[in-house]
């Protein structure tokens, strides 16, 4: 019977096991009210005497080594569902990093910003709560006069001087202010016109306009920085610039960039005549620069202006700009692989 108990005692140390139900099958097999332990100590009374002391340390020996080892066992399983609960299984394969996208919005942006960093021009920015000063009267537009009525303004009804912006001109007319010629630099943002929202259309959009400032600028180098811009946004060198009005500007021209018609989107896009209509630009006024602080008869210079949502449209073949601003994951997902 001792060597018996013995080898249920070399089986005992042996054991291991990683399942809940097989420690439990163990647990009962040796602890169990009707596990062998309970049977050896019933068979304790049949032991001769000269044997009893030995029998006892042995079966005393199974007894707590089982236990010990029930114990060790569950201590490891619950360590081990902690560590899944925690992390998770450390086993599983890892979850892919989902990449952000950028914003059809930024994307144009910064490739606008790129271009016109590569000649020299800067970045400047402003607020997009404005005066009536810097988003009207400094740019040759004053009180009552017709032409602020192209933009159906939205203005701060506490105070009738302040308002949201219509254009970032007024950034420009805030860096002339503070710096002296020569002047380059584009002014990217957001402005706001009270307009009925549409598909092609709405109250609040993107603009980067440009200002360039020194002595003896003229229209041939309004062209050639608008030419050079139109070929390296579009890949497309050919504009013509029609005659247009501005305030702020004179002259003044609407730029046109020839697309082609290669294909029955650029038809439908130009209609059917192949050009199409970018931006516009002139000769900035005498009277901004003088109103700006610069003087008019020694410094001369060139602005333009551009939508940038209208350039997303029309790079992407964007049907609808409301788009651009729903926040749609579906929609942005899309430009996952854009610059």
């Amino acid at each position: 019977m001792i060597d018996t108990i013995k080898e249920h005692l070399a089986e005992v140390e042996k054991f291991s096991s990683s399942s809940k139900d097989e420690i439990e099958a163990f647990r009962i097999k040796y602890l169990g009210k009707k596990g062998l332990l309970n049977e050896f100590f019933a068979e304790f009374k049949n032991v001769p005497n000269d044997q009893k002391k030995e029998f006892g340390q042995v079966i005393n020996q199974l007894k707590n080594t089982a236990a010990e080892k029930v114990n060790e066992l569950k201590a490891a399983l619950a360590s081990q569902n902690t560590a899944v609960g925690q992390n998770g299984d450390l086993t599983r394969p890892g979850e892919p990093v989902a990449l952000g996208a950028r914003h059809p919005i930024s994307i144009v942006k910064n490739r606008i910003i790129d271009i016109f960093s590569r000649v020299g021009f800067n970045v400047s920015e402003g607020p997009e709560i404005e005066d009536d000063w810097h988003n009207f009267t400094a740019l040759n537009l004053p009180e009552h006069h017709p032409a602020r009525d192209m933009q159906d303004t939205f203005f701060i009804q506490t105070d009738p001087d302040i308002l949201l912006r219509t254009h970032t001109s007024s950034v420009q007319v805030r860096y002339m202010e503070e710096n002296q010629p020569p002047i380059r630099t584009i002014s990217p943002g957001r402005v706001y016109r009270n307009e009925a929202i549409s598909a092609r259309s709405h109250c609040f959009f993107h603009q980067v306009e440009g200002l360039y400032v020194d002595k003896d600028v003229s229209f041939a180098d309004l062209k050639q920085t608008l030419q050079y811009f139109t070929s390296e946004m579009f890949g497309k060198s050919k504009i013509r610039l029609r005659p247009s009005y501005f305030p702020f500007t004179e002259p003044s021209a609407e730029v046109d960039v020839y697309w082609g018609l290669e294909t029955e989107t650029d038809y439908r896009m130009t209609k059917g005549t192949g050009w199409l209509e970018i931006m516009g630009c002139g000769m900035v006024d005498p009277n901004v620069l003088q109103n700006c602080g610069i003087d008019p008869e020694t410094y001369s210079g060139f602005a333009f202006g551009m939508g940038i949502d209208r350039i997303a449209l029309l790079l992407y073949q964007i049907p609808d700009i409301r788009l651009l601003s729903e926040n749609d994951v579906r929609f942005l997902e899309q430009f996952k692989s854009a610059l």
